[in-house]
Formats: structure tokens, sequence, C-alpha cells
């Protein structure tokens, strides 16, 4: 790297400026530190500016709040720490106390690339770094090394975070670092479920997810941080499956991320994925919000790990083949305890909960042939808005069963039942959301019948018969439910006469 003015857009060159004055008008000595100045020197665009200040970084914070007209978020009262977030929630900007002087903040800090600082009345000029921990050498050499032994002892949350960072700028993460996380690995779990959640989130949300999820058990923190994985090692299942169900498990990630086109798979190629249906609505079905965050694309990843997270316990033997019965109510159960623990949103975990629950379905509804109209009404029904997620969890929960043993005749059916339910759902929305002909009211008044669980039944009863297409019209709607409170009627008679 050569000694230079470092590069900052313009737009965070002005917001930078403006902080500056402000703090040199309070008096208020500050460096920019950690991320912000690593992502300067890597020419990545960053939202995030962290900023020490020789200060209390609470009252700071509040004050340049005001004067940013942001909202300011305290994070850390007893350490001094607080955040302001901009108007439109593009930039956040870190405040902290110094601890000591800079050299000795430095010190504190987790990584060498995040250990430099510069100060911000000096000017953002290379030579004028704070790098008393040769970051930019580190840097160069794309690696992510601990200050000092202690850095895991002091904040557990730098485990996983050591993880992501590396994925993050495609670094690796130095040997005697590796050590020093293999030995404080179970550290971990005294970490915030909160702080858990966004370091995951972020791994998650990566492409090549499923090989760090490998990576971090090798380290010893998967199953520190999702300790009911455990038990599914070594455990063997039916003779179709190529690995054992903990294996699988973390086989289904990477099998996620090949559906969702985005990266290879050792065992299957450009003839595998060419037969996957895909389309600009698809990926942005996946890139939706779910919560802050999360996507559907990360949570689909999180339930490919945790779908079978209760076979272990489920797991019966029947004339020497393993059966595994209700292992997709139970693991759902299982997952939603987990991500509880980890502060996940309500509408994450139900999300993750339809999904394992009903990861199974979509093989059960083509089991006869092409699926029929009343059979996608009631997928798309029960599964809500799991539905499209859950037909390509499917996809890879068959990838990674068969592995380097997949029969692409076999393959080539089950994604092209794929295909045809998507193409139904997009092509005749009455089949999902068939249109309201009548309501409990209409047949409350015209059978006259009493307001109960019987008029909701006989609704849904129509709305799988409009969905079948065999009713289009109010009146057909009239008759169709007059059919069946006679089919009723003869049903009573029938049982009242035995």
């Amino acid at each position: 790297m050569e000694d230079s003015k470092l590069v900052v857009k313009p737009e965070a060159s002005r917001l930078l400026a403006k902080i500056s004055r402000f703090l040199s008008e309070e008096g208020i000595g500050a460096y920019l530190v950690g991320g912000f100045v690593r992502d300067m020197l890597l020419l990545r665009d960053t939202a995030d500016i962290d900023i020490a200040v020789d200060a209390d970084a609470l009252e700071t914070a509040g004050k340049a709040a005001a004067v940013l007209d942001g909202k300011c978020i305290p994070l850390d009262d007893e350490n001094g720490v607080a955040r302001v977030v901009l108007p439109g929630g593009k930039w956040q900007i870190d405040f902290a106390t110094l601890q000591g002087d800079i050299e000795n903040d430095l010190a504190n800090r987790d990584f060498t690339i995040d250990a430099m600082a510069i100060g911000l009345e000096t000017g953002l000029d290379i030579k004028n770094i704070i790098d008393p921990f040769n970051g930019r050498e580190d840097l160069d050499r794309g690696l992510v090394r601990a200050v000092s032994d202690a850095v895991f002892k002091a904040d557990a949350a730098r485990l996983i975070r050591a993880v992501r960072i590396a994925a993050e700028l495609g670094f690796d993460i130095d040997i005697h670092t590796e050590q020093l996380i293999k030995q404080d690995s179970k550290l971990i779990k005294n970490v915030a479920g909160e702080r858990v959640r966004e370091e995951l989130l972020r791994l998650l949300e990566m492409p090549g997810a499923g090989q760090r999820l490998t990576y971090l058990d090798e380290l010893g923190l998967l199953t520190a941080l999702i300790p009911e994985l455990e038990p599914g090692r070594g455990v063997d299942q039916p003779r179709v499956h190529v690995w054992d169900v903990f294996e699988h498990s973390i086989q289904t990630v990477s099998a996620v991320e090949f559906v969702l086109w985005e990266s290879p798979l050792e065992y299957a190629g450009e003839e595998v994925l060419a037969v996957v249906p895909w389309s600009a609505e698809l990926s942005r079905h996946f890139d939706r919000e779910i919560s802050h965050g999360s996507t559907g694309r990360s949570l689909l990843k999180l339930a490919a790990l945790l779908h079978d997270i209760a076979k272990p316990q489920t797991k019966t033997m029947d004339d020497g083949r393993a059966r595994f019965l209700g292992h997709q109510q139970e693991g759902a159960a299982i997952a939603a305890a987990v991500m509880e623990r980890l502060r996940f949103s309500r509408r994450e975990i139900k999300l993750v909960e339809l999904l394992i629950t009903y990861h199974l379905r979509p093989t059960q509804m083509s089991n006869e042939g092409i699926p029929t109209r009343r059979a996608i009404y009631r997928y798309f029904r029960d599964t809500g808005e799991a539905g499209i997620d859950l037909l390509f969890l499917c996809l890879a929960d068959h990838l990674a069963t068969r592995g380097h043993t997949l029969d692409l005749r076999e393959w080539q059916a089950h994604a092209q039942m794929t295909a045809y339910v998507l193409e139904k759902r997009n092509e005749e929305a009455n089949i999902t959301e068939p249109p309201r002909l009548i309501d409990g009211n209409d047949i409350i008044k015209t059978f006259r019948l009493s307001p109960g669980p019987e008029i909701g039944e006989l609704l849904e009863a129509l709305r799988e018969a409009q969905a079948a297409g065999e009713v289009t019209d109010r009146q057909g709607a009239l008759d169709y439910v007059k059919n069946l409170l006679n089919n009723h009627k003869r049903t009573s008679r029938s049982r009242g006469e035995k």
C-alpha cells in the first residue's frame, strides 16, 4: 500500500467533517478506530463509523445525536459505548470512551486489523495511522490475528466474530489465533444471545456458509453455540443417506446455497443446477427482510442446519431399518428453543418452525405424481409464508441425502415438480387465494344455521373446491355448500339407523 490520502466517499467525508467540527468545538479529542480504518485501507464501502473519545462517550453521543439529527442508543453503560443512528438508518456512529491513551485502547481491541486508529484532527492520510500491532501488514497478508492471548477471555463474542470477519474479507485466521479459539471455544455460551444472533446471521447471509459451519465445528464453536446438534454426530440413517445426521445437516446448508444459485456444490454440477427453477422474483423473495438483520435466505440456511435436530431422540429400528417418526414436530420445538435462547424475533422463530415442521411435505405432496390443484391449495394454506422456501429446502434435503450417489433422473423429476408448483402458484392466484364468493353470513342466512365452527369448516371446504376449479361463481358456491349439508344429513341419518 503506497502512502497517500485515504480514499473516502464524499458523503462519508462530509459526515466526518461535521463530526470533527462538533468534537473540536466541545474540546474533545477523538480517533477513528477499528473497522472504519481497516475498510478505508481496503477501499471497502462501510456505513459504520467507530470513534474513540477522551470524554464520556454516552454524553458525547447524546450531544452528537442532536447535532446530526440522529437517535442516540446506549450500548454499554459500564464500558461507555453508545450508538448514533442517522435518519434513514444508513449511517451508524459508535462512540466509545478511550481506555487510557490511544495505544492502551488499541491494545484492548480484538484483532490487529481492527487495532488501528487515526486522529480526527490529523487528516485522513495513511502516514497518520497509529498501528502499534502491525495491522497493515496483516491486511496485506490477508490474516485475522488476535492482538493478545487474552482477547477471547475479555469478550467471548470475538470467537465467532473472528470467523465472520475472515469470511467477509476472504482472509484466513492465523494459526496461533485458531489455537486460542479452540482453547476458549466453550466461553461462547456465556455471550448474550443477541450478539451471537447477529454474528450467526451475518455468517449465514454470505455464500459459503456451509463450509464455514464446518470450520466453526473444527474450532469447537458450532456445538458450543448449539449443543442440541451434538447428539446427531455419528447417528446413522437409512442406506439412501450418504452422511450421518450431523454431517447431513451441514451438507443441507451447502445444498441450500447451491439451489439458491449462490455457491457450487462438490458433488453436483451444471446439469443438476440447470433444472432448478430460478428467477429475479425468486431471488427477491429470498432476499426479503424477515426481521432486523435476517432475510429469507439466512433463515432458510438456519432451518437447513436445524431441520433434523430431533432425529437422534426419535430414532427407532424397524426390521433393521432406521425410522425417525415425529422428528419434524419435535425438531421444530427444539429449534424454537434454540432461537429463543439466541433472542430471535417471534416472526423469525415462526418461519423456521414452519420450515422444519413441513420439510417433508413437498415430497409427500408429489408421491402420487403431479400435485392436484387441491393439493397445491392445501400445501400453501398450511405452510403460509414458508411455502416457497420449503420447496427449496426439500430440494436441498434431497441433494444432501444422496450426495455423490444422486440419481439424475429422480432429481430432475423432483425439480420439475417444484417448478410446476411454483408455476401454478404464479399463474393461477385462485389456487392459493381463491376469491370470496360468499361469506359466513350468507351461509347462516341462506341455510338458517347458527354461528359456530361448522360455518368455518364449510367455508374452508368451499375454498378447496374453488382451488380445484370445481366452483367458479356465487351460485355454484351456494350449491356446493347445500350439497355438503345434505351429505352431512344423510351421513348422520345413516349412522343413526346403525
